[in-house]
């Protein structure tokens, strides 16, 4: 499988002919499939290392398609990881920057070249749909040309400062710290995976790299393809399984930690890499809440559009998910509406079938907490459309529920407050802007947020009062997601993030460095 010129597919194409993409893709998932079941040990410094327990994968599309077979990392075999990410650490860290560049524009290059296999795993593997699979595997390479584009903007983050004397040279240079653990979750498993270890690597650190257990397949993928592209043995080690992020991250020879999940274990992870004799580095995102506002100024359709893409597209399981919107009084009525009537038309189904929306979520865990959003829902509010469960043929075989819109909720309920990960929005009813803004910005996140509305004094103030890292306003293409590299960076604010950086910009890469400032004395 090879890339070709057919159009990209990024989070956001709106009236896009993605039929020639559909065309391609329809010849090759089923050759895809043809190959799942194989065993995928676990890799440590360049060799197969299969000790801990073996257990398998299904597709949460259909349990009776086996993905392969993994291995939960023994507490021996992270003892290795972490060796063997520390033996390969002196060489690694010790090559010109622009040399650690070239060998992750080999690896963009083979992502793109790869981007059909690793989208149609991403799909078969999460249940993504066509689209958002494939945006994915457009948007890891991306990641690494934009990251790798930015060192060389920065000159390898290191500058001459100014003198104090004439015979003083002084600079500051920002250097490796040692091995990072990366920890990376199902949802997006090939473009967050490709963005913390290219921060780690491109910074000048080794890596011990643990996906999801959800996503063992795409976390094998990738990893060929960066031992593909000349990554050194042992800089960059694959360990699986439940157990093992735990194992990893208790590991006291890890020197920073980049992780990407709920805000429990964010925050669990922080305080252990602050708790020892010094802090080690934590570069999180921790998921949010992400409110919509629409003010009587906006336009409804586009509103509507925007908050139903950005709630429901892979089915809620996003950080950036719209999962509660404020809508001013006099608009309230018709948007729910205008909002019900989207939603009911999107399909629900297999996603390897070009015109489906939605698949499955991603487990029996998730489908549990859904039936409890339900439950809570119409206990105390109204369920407007969805709250179910579907069933029959290949529904039987996934956790396939529907997309649900609520409204009625008392204003400090706990659906209009906790992330859900689930295609499930609140909506709420608001005196206006200032009055949404103020019960969106009271949770404990801050990841991102969207407006709609045609005043630029309302557009104004959203932008000075929303406690958010990532802003959108009027989008169609999804009220609060969509965040592409080098176009919207992606950052979040209180417990969505600890640094106040984020990732898919500017300020991500010095995370992963440290400052060292030199002074040398001459006659």
């Amino acid at each position: 499988m090879s890339g070709d010129n057919l159009p990209r597919v990024t989070y956001s194409n709106v009236g896009v002919d993605f039929a020639p993409v559909h065309d391609k893709l329809d010849g090759l998932i089923p050759d895809f499939k043809k190959g799942l079941g194989r065993s995928w040990p676990n890799l440590i410094g360049g060799r197969a290392d299969r000790e801990g327990a073996a257990y398998t994968a299904a597709s949460p599309i259909d349990d009776r398609v086996t993905l392969g077979e993994f291995f939960e990392a023994s507490p021996a075999a992270i003892d290795r990881a972490v060796a063997a990410a520390k033996a390969a650490y002196p060489a690694w860290s010790r090559l010109k920057w622009t040399e650690r560049v070239a060998v992750l524009r080999r690896v963009a290059e083979i992502l793109a070249r790869r981007k059909y296999e690793l989208g149609i795993a991403c799909l078969i593997e999460v249940g993504k749909s066509r689209m958002e699979s494939m945006g994915e595997a457009e948007e890891s390479h991306d990641l690494i040309a934009y990251y790798c584009d930015e060192m060389e903007r920065n000159q390898g983050f290191s500058r001459d400062m100014a003198r104090a004397f004439p015979q003083e040279a002084t600079s500051v240079t920002l250097r490796p710290v040692g091995v990072f653990g990366v920890i990376a979750p199902f949802n997006f498993p090939l473009a967050l995976s490709v963005s913390m270890i290219t921060g780690a690597l491109l910074g000048g650190n080794t890596v011990v790299y643990k996906p999801s257990p959800k996503a063992g397949l795409t976390g094998g993928l990738l990893v060929e393809a960066l031992h593909e592209a000349g990554v050194p043995p042992g800089v960059v080690n694959l360990v699986c399984g439940e157990e093992a992020g735990r194992r990893l991250v208790d590991h006291p020879g890890l020197d920073g930690v980049a992780f990407t999940g709920s805000h429990a274990v964010g925050m669990e992870i922080f305080r252990k890499m602050a708790a020892g004799r010094y802090a080690r580095p934590v570069v999180v995102e921790m998921g949010g809440k992400n409110p919509a506002y629409v003010t009587a100024k906006a336009d409804l359709d586009v509103a509507a559009e925007g908050v139903m893409r950005s709630a429901f597209g892979l089915q809620g399981q996003k950080c950036s998910a719209c999962s509660v919107a404020y809508v001013e009084a006099a608009v309230y009525e018709p948007f729910v509406r205008l909002l019900a009537d989207k939603t009911a038309r999107l399909k629900m189904g297999n996603p390897e079938e070009r015109d489906v929306y939605m698949g499955p979520v991603i487990d029996g865990e998730a489908l549990s907490r859904y039936e409890r959003a339900v439950t809570a829902a119409r206990r105390e509010g109204s369920v407007v459309a969805g709250g179910q469960r579907r069933g029959g043929g290949l529904f039987d075989h996934g956790a396939y529920v529907e997309p649900t819109i609520v409204s009625g909720l008392p204003a400090d309920h706990a659906l209009l407050r906790d992330e859900l990960f689930l295609p499930f929005v609140a909506i709420a009813n608001c005196d206006g802007l200032a009055d949404g803004i103020a019960r969106g910005n009271a949770v404990p996140y801050g990841l991102t947020a969207g407006v709609y509305t045609s005043d630029k004094a309302e557009l104004d103030y959203f932008f000075a009062h929303a406690e958010a890292g990532v802003l959108y306003a009027n989008r169609r293409s999804g009220a609060t997601t969509g965040a592409w590299p080098g176009i919207q960076t992606f950052c979040g604010w209180k417990g969505s993030g600890v640094s106040n950086k984020g990732g898919l910009g500017p300020f991500y890469l010095p995370q992963f460095m440290r400052e060292q400032s030199r002074t040398v004395m001459g006659s």
